[in-house]
């Protein structure tokens, strides 16, 4: 028999400094919460106190920072604020998007950490009423010579297919990418995106006092307990025993509370709901009452635990306020309404009780065995959380990188061998072909095999989303503020390479420790590179996440700001990726040519550059970043291209060969032999190279002429080869066979290879 009387001491027994401590409450924030509660705290006040005022909830050393992005345009229906942001897509239509991370949990449990990632963002998107139409995921792993990096691939990956191909949601987008800087921690940041009529869209915000406060989904159990706050501190060697706090997903669970959500969602019933994700019935709970009321002023809850369908025996008030049990929502219904949701979850055998109902006191109020165990204002649990300005030291400038101090390579055939095999370059093919890329039939390119960005069908219509997610760290790490603006300007040129119009990003900030101002300062200008780019790119940021505290013993990630780019496809027919190139085919190069090797994939694969030797980063012109994207996208709506690819990592060279790859036709590269790597593998920013019909080579002169853009005929495709023709230098060449073996060889060999 349940002691209850013990239960109920322990868990309203007043809690100490030394316990703040204990659960990531710092002396000062100890001052601060008793001063707003004019009291000490009980077990439970603190510990919900502990996951509201984490990093990972309340965004306390990066709040003042994100509050330099932009956020609207005239497509912005929702902004930051909200489970995910929300564009107009016309037609009466709305895209709601969201990206975030689950890095510490995927690198203590792979499998269920990438799992419930995509569990939990896919839950952000279909709060808000939208049905999941596409995944997407960034992930950054440690060197391939790690010992645990294999392990942690195969288990992430499996993680994400389990979890998306059962739920039944394409994965149609994603990067991956290998660096000794995450051997200690990986980085797992989860996209998605759904489909809402703009009139049918549901907010946590809005709730009034009065109403009865609805638990769905899965029962609660005691798995993810702490896990916000262990998601804002670093690791140690060892931190494998933070196991328990690793959520566990279940896929069909998910899949029905989709359905039962969207049907329900379909009467009157609702007037609030929020997403049970980090910090569980805590944050969901705090969230809606922080933002109800009918001015947004804020009102209270009263919920009784006992009411909490639990899967576990005897879990305490602190146990179910804290768990991170996944496929869980709550809501706020109309009075009348509760028979009728009632029966849409009995339907799909999915626990459902009314738990409590909200006051006009703006006071949370839990009870467990008749008792109350919690009785705090609402307030400082939300706004008055605490907001940092934390030191920071202006990032050390590097000196330009001088790419005449190298001589050019005397093979190009194996420099390129080298770096389209490379851990970075190389296929994900025995990733992505893990993931079922093509269910609900409307994912008409996903990027992993066709390049720049994903396309989806917007379904039963000719319109189409473009997807895609991009970060290059090494940029960043070399100059936060030109790095920064250079994710941003990725995106958008990646969208553009498809023929879309870039509308909006989420984006997913993962760095290390912010109380250290170094770190710090990086953070700061990665911010503010990103926020000047959207500015002026009209880009702005409609949602995302900010994780911290990404360091093992000590030692931070490399600063990795992902942007995932969401853009808008008018007319299906007219739309291009990087596969399309036909025998006979001229390329041309529209942009600069190359120069810039600075942190580039050259130098740090070829050269074995490291650190302050790989020089800075590219610069980004924004104002050409638009001129010359806009051009694209004229070029591709007027039919006028077969193929088109966005220069990135490893150069022109690079792009020619994937274009080569994926048509199945060789190459023949021209240009000056400049004496050094710049113009073959130079990354110079703003440039995209397109494959033109022969027939039709004086009337794209002409265009581009006419688009006042500066380009080079850079090459010609044909035959089986990748062929460099270089004026004074003698002609050098590599079949497109080996290098497709190289390139889609190097990861299913590394996956299969035994230590």
């Amino acid at each position: 028999m349940t002691d209850t009387s013990a239960i109920l001491a322990h868990l309203t027994a007043e809690q100490d400094e030394t316990a703040g401590l204990e659960h990531g409450i710092k002396a000062d924030e100890w001052e601060r919460l008793v001063t707003r509660l004019e009291r000490k705290p009980n077990l439970v006040e603190l510990g919900i106190y502990s996951v509201m005022w984490s990093e990972h909830c309340s965004y306390k050393s990066s709040r003042r920072h994100l509050s330099k992005f932009p956020t609207k345009n005239d497509r912005v229906i929702q902004g930051p604020g909200e489970n995910a942001g929300v564009i107009d897509i016309g037609d009466g239509q709305a895209a709601i998007f969201k990206m975030e991370s689950h890095n510490h949990p995927s690198y203590i449990e792979p499998y269920q950490g990438a799992a419930t990632g995509v569990g939990g963002i896919l839950r952000d998107v279909f709060t808000m009423g939208a049905r999941p139409i596409a995944l997407v995921n960034a992930l950054r792993f440690g060197s391939p010579d790690h010992p645990k990096t294999r392990s942690l691939v195969s288990g992430v990956v499996a993680g994400i297919g389990g979890y998306g191909n059962c739920v039944g949601v394409p994965t149609v987008a994603g990067e991956t990418q290998f660096d000794e800087g995450y051997d200690g921690n990986i980085l797992v940041n989860a996209m998605a995106v759904g489909l809402a009529d703009q009139d049918k869209i549901f907010y946590a915000r809005g709730a009034t006092p009065g109403n009865p406060i609805f638990y769905v989904g899965s029962k609660t159990g005691r798995d993810g307990i702490h896990g916000a706050t262990m998601a804002s501190a670093e690791f140690s060697e060892g931190d494998e025993e933070k196991r328990p706090t690793v959520q566990v997903g279940d896929p069909f669970t998910e899949k029905l509370l989709i359905e039962a959500c969207l049907e329900l969602m379909a009467t009157d019933a609702i007037q609030a709901i929020q997403d049970m994700g980090a910090a569980g019935l805590t944050s969901s709970s705090v969230e809606m009452a922080a933002s109800g009321g009918e001015n947004g002023e804020g009102i209270g809850v009263v919920m009784d635990l006992d009411k909490v369908p639990q899967r576990e025996e005897g879990m305490t008030a602190y146990e179910i306020m804290l768990s991170e049990s996944q496929e869980r929502m709550l809501m706020v219904l109309y009075p009348d309404k509760i028979d009728v949701a009632k029966a849409v979850f009995d339907k799909y055998d999915l626990s459902a009780e009314v738990i409590g109902h909200t006051t006009d006191t703006g006071h949370l109020v839990l009870t467990q065995f008749g008792e109350t165990v919690c009785y705090i204002p609402v307030a400082p649990l939300a706004e008055d959380a605490p907001n940092y300005d934390r030191p920071w030291n202006e990032p050390p400038k590097r000196a330009a990188f001088d790419v005449t101090k190298y001589d050019a390579p005397s093979d190009h055939g194996e420099t390129l061998l080298k770096l389209m095999s490379c851990p970075d370059m190389a296929s994900k093919r025995w990733i992505w072909e893990q993931y079922d890329r093509h269910v609900m039939g409307d994912t008409v390119d996903s990027s992993q095999s066709q390049g720049d960005a994903a396309i989806v069908r917007i379904h039963d219509t000719n319109k189409a989303l473009a997807i895609c997610s991009d970060c290059n760290p090494h940029y960043v790490a070399a100059d936060p503020f030109e790095g920064g603006k250079a994710v941003v300007a990725e995106a958008y040129r990646n969208l553009s390479a498809v023929g879309a119009t870039p509308i909006a990003i989420t984006d997913n900030l993962n760095f290390g420790n912010p109380e250290k101002p170094n770190t710090m300062g990086y953070i700061v200008k990665a911010i503010e590179g990103m926020a000047e780019a959207c500015r002026d790119l009209d880009f702005p940021v409609v949602s995302g996440n900010v994780s911290l505290y990404n360091e093992t013993d000590g030692k931070a990630i490399p600063p990795t700001p992902v942007v995932g780019g969401v853009g808008l496809i008018e007319d299906l027919t007219k739309v291009a990726t990087l596969k399309g190139a036909q025998e006979g085919d001229v390329a041309f190069l529209i942009g600069a040519d190359g120069n810039e090797l600075g942190a580039s994939l050259y130098a740090r694969t070829i050269l074995g550059l490291k650190g302050e030797a790989l020089g800075t980063s590219p610069t980004v012109d924004l104002t050409e970043t638009v001129r010359i994207s806009t051009a694209v996208r004229k070029l591709i709506k007027d039919g006028a291209v077969r193929a088109v690819h966005d220069v990135s990592d490893g150069g022109v060279a690079c792009t020619l060969t994937e274009m080569a790859l994926a048509s199945g036709v060789g190459v023949e590269i021209y240009g000056p032999d400049s004496g050094h790597a710049g113009y073959l593998f130079g990354e110079d920013q703003n440039r995209f190279v397109i494959a033109v019909d022969a027939a039709d080579e004086e009337v794209t002169h002409q265009k581009l002429k006419d688009l006042g853009l500066p380009y080079t005929y850079i090459g010609k495709f044909k035959g089986d080869v990748i062929e460099f023709a270089l004026v004074g230098a003698e002609r050098q060449s590599i079949s497109l066979a080996k290098l497709r073996e190289a390139h889609e060889g190097w990861l299913p060999t590394y996956m299969n290879s035994v230590d």
